[in-house]
């Protein structure tokens, strides 16, 4: 390959300079380029009428079109099979090539290794009742939605946000602790909270003391949804939205629910996780944690980067 190559403009004004009379210094004065160059652009319109880039023939294929169809093929039908298994493949057919060929070849026809997402098991039940969900929901309008108070559990680790910081700092630096962002094995301990809350606001946020069961989900919901509803002007008619967790779907919690007359709001088994209190919890753990605590006791203040650092502390 040329260092440099120039435009098909320059190479037809060279031509048409020369059929106009003018020789090959005047034009090589003319244009700023080599005397040989013009030479070169002359010769070759002479020899084949023509100044656009002519096919070169450069090194052979080791494979031949048969195999390169058939390497894109196997990788279009088996998307997970791996560069070595294509490889052997080849090889047995007699075309020993190395794996960045094999690479080269697929992504010439479009084909890139890319990490495979991860998505739920889903039997066709399972989509069948997503759909039934979504197109049930289709003429649901906002001031219903407004009526869903939306609730769940979620674990704040002491040291446990996992979000990439950036950093100004100097070459070598990199591991100054004003420039490190400290963590602990097994995120140094946690604290289980469970809230609610609706377009109106936040309702009530509860510290889980110990392992959660049935009995004391039902305990917390005794003691803060319906305050929680009141608190935000629900109504009695308001709507509950919570996951499939088993304490919340046990026998005896179901019929507290049908005791208070609180309406559950459907949701399919394996369904995405569209609960918007997900994005609440982003913010609590992005905020607890620009905090810095050091502990999980209201009692302790500690300093790191000369700030007061507060305590992960959730009252009752």
């Amino acid at each position: 390959m040329k260092n440099k190559e120039h435009t098909r403009q320059v190479r037809d004004t060279v031509v048409k300079k020369f059929k106009a009379g003018f020789g090959y210094r005047k034009i090589s004065q003319a244009l700023n380029i080599p005397r040989s160059t013009v030479q070169a652009i002359i010769l070759k319109w002479k020899e084949y009428q023509t100044t656009a880039n002519l096919p070169r023939p450069g090194r052979p294929s080791k494979l031949s079109a048969h195999t390169r169809r058939r390497l894109i093929r196997d990788a279009a039908k088996r998307p997970m099979i791996t560069l070595e298994e294509l490889q052997r493949s080849t090889a047995e057919v007699g075309d020993s090539v190395h794996r960045t060929t094999i690479s080269r070849i697929l992504h010439k026809s479009g084909l890139y290794g890319r990490v495979a997402r991860r998505n739920p098991f889903l039997k066709d039940i399972h989509k069948k009742c997503r759909l039934k969900f979504a197109t049930s929901h289709l003429g649901d309008t906002p001031n219903m939605w407004k009526k869903v108070l939306w609730s769940d559990e979620t674990k704040i680790e002491l040291f446990g946000n996992n979000a990439k910081l950036y950093v100004w700092r100097k070459s070598n630096t990199a591991h100054h602790p004003e420039h490190t962002i400290p963590t602990v094995k097994h995120g140094g301990g946690s604290i289980m909270v469970w809230a609610c809350f609706s377009s109106a606001g936040t309702g009530k946020m509860v510290k889980i003391d110990g392992k959660m069961d049935g009995a004391k989900y039902r305990t917390i919901l005794e003691e803060n949804l319906m305050e929680s509803a009141k608190d935000l002007r629900l109504g009695r008619r308001f709507v509950f939205k919570q996951d499939h967790d088993p304490k919340h779907k046990a026998k005896s919690t179901m019929e507290w629910f049908k005791n208070k007359h609180i309406q559950e709001l459907e949701w399919p088994s394996q369904s995405p996780d569209l609960n918007p209190i997900e994005n609440l919890w982003k913010e609590l753990k992005t905020a607890a944690n620009a905090l810095h605590p050091t502990s999980l006791s209201s009692s302790c203040f500690a300093r790191r980067n000369g700030k007061k650092c507060q305590s992960l502390d959730v009252q009752n």
